[in-house]
Parts: C-alpha cells; sequence; structure tokens
C-alpha cells in the first residue's frame, strides 16, 4: 500500500511537471500567456486603426509575437504609415513596430 502511494505521488508530480513545461515559452514559441498577450495588443491596435477616421479606410494587417508588432498592408502617403505607426506604439505592451506598411 505504501508503495502503491509513492507511485501515485511520483506520477501526479511528473503530470505536474509536464504541464507546467508545456506552458513555458521557448525562443520559437509563446507561452499561453504571451499568445494571449500579443492577441489583445493585436485587438486593441486592430480596434484603434478602425476607429481612427484618416487610416480606417485602408487594409492594414498587424501581428504580435512577443511584443514585437508588425504592421502591412497599402496606405496612400507617407503620414499614414506614420500615424499608423504612432498608434501601434501607443498600445500598452508594444515592445517595437515594425512597421511594413507601402504608400501607392
Amino acid at each position: 500500500m505504501r508503495k502503491r502511494n509513492i507511485v501515485i505521488h511520483f506520477l501526479v508530480l511528473l503530470m505536474l511537471i509536464a504541464t507546467i513545461g508545456a506552458c513555458a515559452s521557448t525562443p520559437q514559441k509563446s507561452s499561453t500567456g504571451e499568445y494571449v498577450d500579443d492577441s489583445v495588443i493585436t485587438t486593441k491596435i486592430k480596434a484603434k486603426l478602425a476607429g481612427d477616421d484618416f487610416l480606417k479606410s485602408f487594409q492594414i494587417s498587424v501581428e504580435s509575437h512577443k511584443g514585437i508588432v508588425q504592421l502591412s498592408g497599402f496606405v496612400d502617403s507617407q503620414q499614414s504609415v506614420e500615424k499608423a505607426g504612432q498608434i501601434a506604439r501607443d498600445i500598452q505592451g508594444v515592445q517595437s513596430v515594425r512597421n511594413d506598411l507601402i504608400v501607392k
């Protein structure tokens, strides 16, 4: 009976370690928390861009990974590029912005 309890405790501990390890981040993969944070950042930026009268007519793609935001798409002026970049930088949690918007 005692040996069985030891085995059960060992298996529970092993499962706990595996669960924690599965949620950890690696350089190529975001942890669960980082993924949620990036989703929130992306959503906030998209909402701000859609709410801005100057930028809402453009198709601007927003992607986030570990706080680094990439903007891509086409706009009609350099002022639009700068404004979209500034909106992205102003969002809490953004570490840097890679602004790949192209002026048509």
